[in-house]
């Protein structure tokens, strides 16, 4: 049998997403607590992969197992097995035909950026953080240039291993709650580190050292050297997968608060 599940969880501990031979990653956490309730050996496969320090709100994996268990193990009696900073939200019973990776059609990231002349304490591993004042609306203009489908090579890492550069940029809304600056981002796909790499171009605007057609300029460029430096993971979530409605998964809203989010 086939199951997906939608998993919570902080980054901070662990080396990324990805399975690496010191175990020290979300994928091998999860995989070892699934292995003991079902009582055999459990791969997963996720939507995504995130990098060290990067968290997620509702990460979906899928995985399949011979072993026959009610979904309250699956869900309460894994999350018995895991640390803190990981938690099964939910599990469902999909066909074999469904991949979480493959049958994604879209993929939403947040980044939390604190701006002012201190560093945070309080949610320090939880937010980006920025001291100088930063131009909302210059860092929303520039935004603008970015929507559609482009080749975005001058976002990507150069350890990217995703087949084509080119993504269609549904969103990336970006609005001031306090002190804090919330960045939006809805996409069919996102290339490795191309939220952070934006984010850091927009941090570029917002302080004022390029005006907002730079990113356009930037994107017509398709060359990483052109852009900002990489921005820090801490501020990173991995909001939302989007799926067909024919798969019937019970995914989470995450439309909540500021605050209830931290």
């Amino acid at each position: 049998m086939r199951f997906a599940l939608g998993v919570e969880y902080d980054g901070r501990p662990y080396c990324g997403w990805q399975s690496q031979a010191d175990g020290r990653t979300v994928q091998d956490t999860l995989q070892c607590a699934l292995s003991r309730i079902a009582g055999e050996t459990v791969s997963i496969i996720a939507a995504g992969r995130t990098d060290s320090g990067v968290h997620a709100l509702e990460q979906v994996v899928h995985f399949d197992t011979r072993t026959m268990r009610p979904l309250t193990a699956r869900v309460r009696g894994v999350n018995a097995l895991l640390p803190e900073s990981i938690a099964v939200r939910w599990a469902h019973p999909v066909p074999d035909e469904f991949h979480a990776r493959f049958s994604a059609h879209g993929r939403s990231y947040r980044y939390l950026l604190i701006n002012r002349p201190t560093r945070p304490a309080i949610h320090v591993g939880k937010v980006g953080w920025f001291h100088a004042p930063l131009d909302l609306y210059a860092m929303q203009a520039a935004a603008q240039y970015l929507l559609g489908e482009h080749d975005f090579s001058a976002f990507r890492a150069s350890e990217c291993q995703a087949k084509s550069p080119i993504k269609h940029l549904h969103r990336l809304d970006i609005r001031l709650e306090g002190e804090m600056l919330v960045f939006d981002l809805d996409a069919n796909a996102f290339l490795h580190h191309m939220v952070r790499n934006i984010v850091g171009c927009l941090v570029y605007v917002g302080k004022g050292k390029y005006p907002p057609g730079w990113l356009a300029e930037v994107l017509e460029g398709r060359e990483r050297r052109l852009a900002a430096p990489t921005f820090a993971p801490d501020g990173l979530y991995l909001r939302r997968i989007q799926y067909e409605a024919k798969w019937n998964l019970p995914q989470m809203e995450n439309e909540t608060r500021l605050g209830e989010l931290l």
